[in-house]
């Protein structure tokens, strides 16, 4: 089994031609005024995967354990990504990643794509959060995508890999898992802001980043000129127990979907009492073949395994659109369809440093789960609630102040973005945040959209319009009535079976 949770779906990677190399190491220009703090960093040119040419990478020391300063020394990285202005604003825009566990500098080449626009005017501040890429990185051995199915699915390696992995993460010099929580990484990014010089920043966060985002407007708010959360994650969301009701719900829109629109209602007739049937049929024996090798193999494919391989393409309409024929595949004990389905979500921009996931989630949601408020989907039940409770028994955990639960009033614009598809963080948890927020905060919806919905064209010129409106009323007055326009994709139909003209 394979973590697809908050990691913020990306798209196709593209070269941004945009950015000038630099042929000497050179401290940031001047910014504006700084707090109190350390001097400005020496950035040095550096190459990212996915840029054409030269960013510039700079890293801040950070005591490991924040109440110990003088204790043992981490280094958190970060890139800098400089404006195409001769004279930039003084505000750049930070982004922080999903996951919990992508880093931030491994996605550069797709989210200075998404943020391109920004980048004219704006230097793009990317950081490696505590416990990925080259932050004090938390990596577990991962399986090779050749390998045969049984391996890849069950969920119970999972279990066990990870046992074995935080047992190797606790031998290094950094490995005290209890100092990789949320709001300690809020506390590397100010350093970072600090440490270029920015008196406020345009924060960007996308779906776990949006849960480090709020965290980070809750303790430096006056740091903070502009928010933007990308599929929002609140801190008190109990990530193990809403996944099983928003999957439910992401699922039950697809059926329904289908069962509206006469292309898909006519091709697939049955489609909800077939996927009643394939849950009734498990554990079900089948062969199948392995996406990438073509191998066929025979396997017993189990109710855990079932859900786990609907779950991915939920994340993105256009692979959601092939569940269909998938699902009523499988009802009839082929599961090639759904399979290399679910292949098809993997493989993407940027890993997940799985010991910074669990290090988070098993200190800020795994406590919370018996007082969940969710109740679980009926067809997802508590299949990944069950898998978290067993890695994170016995995995250290970080004492979370009180306040990291509670949601700040924004003093400055927010604009939260959800996709009425969004099988992990769908519009409900924006309307929470932006409640939370106040008058200051701006939901735009996308009914027929995924996770990720800078992935959009439209929205992302709605974003650059937001943060580079002069007033925070212009912000405020931003048109986004292109998200009622986005279209959800129409269910596949192979070649053979369409209706012909």
């Amino acid at each position: 089994m394979r973590l697809r949770l908050l990691s913020w779906r990306l798209p196709s990677r593209r070269l941004l031609a945009a950015l000038g190399a630099c042929a000497a190491t050179l401290p940031l220009r001047a910014m504006g005024p700084t707090p109190a703090g350390p001097a400005p960093a020496a950035l040095a040119p550096c190459r990212l995967e996915g840029l054409e040419h030269a960013a510039l990478c700079g890293q801040v020391p950070r005591p490991l354990d924040p109440s110990r300063p003088l204790g043992p020394q981490i280094a958190i990285h970060f890139a800098l990504l400089p404006a195409l202005a001769r004279n930039p604003q003084p505000d750049p825009v930070v982004f922080f990643a999903g996951g919990p566990g992508q880093s931030a500098l491994e996605l550069a080449g797709p989210i200075s794509a998404m943020l391109a626009r920004l980048s004219s005017r704006r230097d793009i501040v990317l950081i490696d959060q505590r416990g990925t890429g080259r932050s004090a990185p938390l990596a577990c051995p991962e399986g090779r995508p050749t390998a045969p199915l049984d391996e890849q699915l069950d969920p119970g390696l999972l279990v066990a890999r990870m046992q074995a992995c935080r047992a190797a993460l606790q031998r290094l010099p950094y490995g005290d898992l209890r100092d990789y929580a949320t709001w300690i990484a809020s506390q590397d990014a100010d350093a970072v802001r600090r440490a270029i010089g920015a008196a406020r920043l345009n924060v960007v966060g996308g779906s776990y980043g949006t849960r480090a985002a709020l965290d980070y407007l809750r303790q430096y708010p006056q740091h903070v000129r502009r928010l933007v959360l990308d599929g929002v994650a609140p801190p008190d969301m109990v990530l193990p127990a809403s996944f099983s009701t928003d999957n439910q719900a992401a699922l039950d829109g697809l059926l329904a979907a289908c069962e509206g629109a006469p292309d898909c209602r006519r091709s697939y007739p049955t489609l909800r009492a077939d996927w009643q049937t394939l849950l009734a049929s498990l554990p079900r024996a089948a062969s199948v073949a392995q996406p990438l090798t073509g191998q066929v193999q025979h396997l017993v494919f189990t109710r855990d395994m079932v859900l786990g391989l609907v779950r991915g393409p939920l994340y993105a309409p256009s692979l959601a659109a092939g569940l269909p024929l998938a699902l009523h595949e499988a009802a009839g004990g082929r599961f090639d369809a759904l399979v290399g389905l679910s292949a098809a979500t993997e493989g993407g921009p940027g890993k997940i440093y799985e010991g910074m996931h669990f290090s988070v989630v098993c200190s800020e949601d795994y406590p919370r789960l018996a007082q969940a408020p969710d109740a679980p989907g009926a067809d997802f039940g508590a299949t990944f609630a069950r898998q978290y409770r067993e890695v994170c028994a016995d995995w250290p955990r970080a004492p979370v102040p009180a306040a990291f639960y509670r949601l700040p009033v924004a003093a400055m614009p927010a604009l939260l973005l959800a996709g009425g598809a969004d099988p992990v963080t769908p519009p409900r948890h924006a309307a929470q945040v932006a409640r939370a927020l106040g008058p200051m905060a701006r939901q735009v919806t996308v009914a027929q959209a995924g996770h990720g919905l800078l992935a959009i064209p439209c929205l992302r010129d709605v974003v650059f319009r937001f943060i580079d409106a002069a007033s925070d009323a212009q912000a405020m007055r931003v048109d986004a009535g292109c998200a009622a326009e986005v279209p959800r994709p129409p269910a596949f139909v192979p070649v053979h079976d369409a209706a012909l003209p």
